[in-house]
């Protein structure tokens, strides 16, 4: 028997047809989660999280820490998918690992997932938008950075991740691919150039340096200085998420037993040990304490927060980059890592329509009979790739209501869409490892952590649960005016400030709003009609479907 072979019959025991192409090599899965983890996206879009709060150390700390907790629930998670190689991945996973209330399990974590699905999309997007504009003002020094005309960016590079996921999966693997090798050059290349070329800047021996004091608004004595260092993993952290990708398109694997797991794990350890390159040569590009810029004001201070005609937090890479180079070969770094972020989200998009195909497969979302329709002759889930699209635009177009100006107007909406993001995801993530470790009965498939799943799954737990704290806490001082804002939401005549929104960590509320859509939902309705994975028919059936679509292509 071929590999396809038992691939086919591993997904016929699961009660699903092979509708999806599986043409994906072991090597096209593992580039679709490290394309999604992207550190060239990641990693530089959100070096402002390290650079205010710790400073180069807990840059440098935090990708060996978030790596190794990070690397632990990718094993626990590739136990689970080598049992159960499905694009439905979490919350089929969830459903046939429960012991009672399959369905309201797989309810849960199927949505918790799709709601970390579109934050990826989102934040992924939104952020390259913004190196997008800011790579057109190193052409064009007029060109001002405003939300709107990001927010237009944003939606045409969301428009063109759809028409590319549109075509064919062929397209979309040849892409991936190449968006492996692409990381892995763009790495070296940008961090041999920071390495090499500045001429007053701190070094390597920098990387354990702090951050100057003040920055987040927050002051006081040890607490604030662990909890500034906390925050600070969450560079790390939001980069290191999304790797259930290669569950997601496991159907579309071959050897997906095996392969979808090993990409998983795999995909984790190299970006982090890639991550951590680059950023030491961020660091190293920084400049030495006590630098000024043209008008007096703290060098570093001013890469991190901007100017008035970059105030956003995101470029803070893109300015050191300029700083340290010049505007000539930072022209090439940027562009570089913008297309870096261009194949990231890419495999976004690739993901959640796979999910969202095989969550409609199994009658989970509104209109779901829509959703799960397949393009006969790609034999892609085309209207799954759009509505990820049309919501991820959703999402995004939060970016629009902000008040204030300056650093925290960008903030506030790419801090909650990375909350959305991370949170959402590693919740999904946390509900199948904990049946797991709940289920005495659980078979393991090929691929297995050898009667260690118990001090992996609960390692993995306890990790999840710190992070989404540190999620919920706000990265500024409430009360703090960044560059002198007067915008009040509310003050009394002696000018006391009630609230100012810039500052505030939408995350919380927002996934509280989501959860409580979630249960209402599934209280109301869900409960009377969804029950968790079907299956699409007898063994027979399942081979006329795939006879059928074989016939069209």
């Amino acid at each position: 028997m071929t590999t396809m072979d038992e691939d086919r019959d591993q997904l016929h025991s699961m009660g699903y047809a092979q509708e999806l192409h599986r043409g994906l090599s072991h090597f096209s899965n593992f580039a679709i989660s490290f394309s999604i983890i992207s550190i060239l996206a990641g990693g530089m879009t959100s070096f402002f999280l390290g650079m205010a709060t710790g400073g180069p150390r807990v840059i440098t700390i935090g990708w060996v820490v978030v790596g190794f907790f990070a690397l632990l629930v990718g094993m626990a998670m590739g136990e689970i998918c080598s049992a159960y190689p499905t694009a439905g991945g979490l919350y089929y996973w969830s459903a046939k690992l429960a012991r009672k209330n399959a369905a309201r399990w797989s309810w849960f974590t199927g949505y918790f997932n799709l709601l970390g699905q579109i934050g990826v999309i989102a934040s992924v997007d939104y952020a390259l938008s913004i190196f997008i504009a800011y790579f057109i003002r190193m052409f064009d020094d007029g060109y001002r950075l405003t939300v709107g005309g990001i927010f237009v960016i944003f939606l045409l590079v969301l428009i063109a991740h759809g028409l590319l996921n549109t075509f064919s999966i062929d397209l979309v693997k040849i892409m991936g691919d190449i968006s492996v090798w692409w990381h892995v050059a763009g790495v070296v290349v940008i961090a041999a150039v920071l390495f090499i070329a500045p001429s007053n800047s701190r070094g390597i021996g920098g990387a354990f340096d702090k951050a100057p004091p003040g920055l987040t608004g927050w002051t006081g004595g040890l607490f604030i200085t662990v909890y500034l260092f906390g925050l600070g993993l969450l560079l790390a952290q939001y980069t290191i998420t999304g790797f259930d990708a290669s569950a997601h398109v496991s159907e579309e694997t071959k050897g997906a037993r095996t392969e979808a797991p090993k990409a998983i794990v795999r995909s984790i350890y190299i970006s982090a040990i890639a991550a951590l390159v680059l950023n030491l040569a961020m660091i190293a590009a920084l400049p030495k304490k006590g630098a000024v810029d043209a008008s007096g004001g703290d060098l570093y201070t001013g890469i991190v927060f901007g100017n008035a005609k970059d105030p956003f937090l995101v470029n803070a890479a893109p300015r050191l980059i300029s700083n340290a180079v010049g505007t000539g070969a930072a022209k090439l770094l940027v562009f570089i890592a913008i297309v870096g972020q261009f194949f990231c989200g890419l495999a976004s998009v690739t993901a959640n329509s796979r999910m969202i195909y095989a969550f409609s497969r199994d009658g989970a979302l509104p209109g779901s009979k829509h959703w799960h329709k397949i393009n006969k002759k790609t034999r892609t889930p085309t209207n799954s790739v759009w509505l990820g699209v049309t919501l991820s635009a959703i999402v995004g177009a939060s970016s629009l209501y902000v008040r204030g100006s300056g650093a925290g107007r960008y903030s506030t909406a790419f801090f909650a869409m990375t909350g959305i993001c991370v949170i959402g995801l590693y919740i999904a993530y946390a509900i199948p490892i904990y049946l797991r470790l709940t289920n005495p009965d659980f078979q393991t498939g090929p691929w297995h952590l050898k009667g260690y799943h118990k001090l992996v799954g609960w390692t993995s737990i306890v990790w999840i649960a710190f992070i989404t704290v540190l999620f919920f806490a706000p990265l500024f001082w409430p009360f703090w005016p960044i560059w002198g804002s007067k915008n009040l939401i509310s003050d009394d005549k002696a000018g006391n400030v009630f609230f100012r929104q810039n500052n505030f960590n939408f995350t919380g509320p927002l996934i509280l709003l989501g959860a409580i859509f979630i249960l209402g939902y599934w209280s109301l309705s869900g409960k009377k009609w969804f029950t968790g994975p079907k299956v699409q028919g007898t063994k027979e059936e399942l081979l006329e479907i795939e006879r059928e679509l074989d016939a069209l292509n």
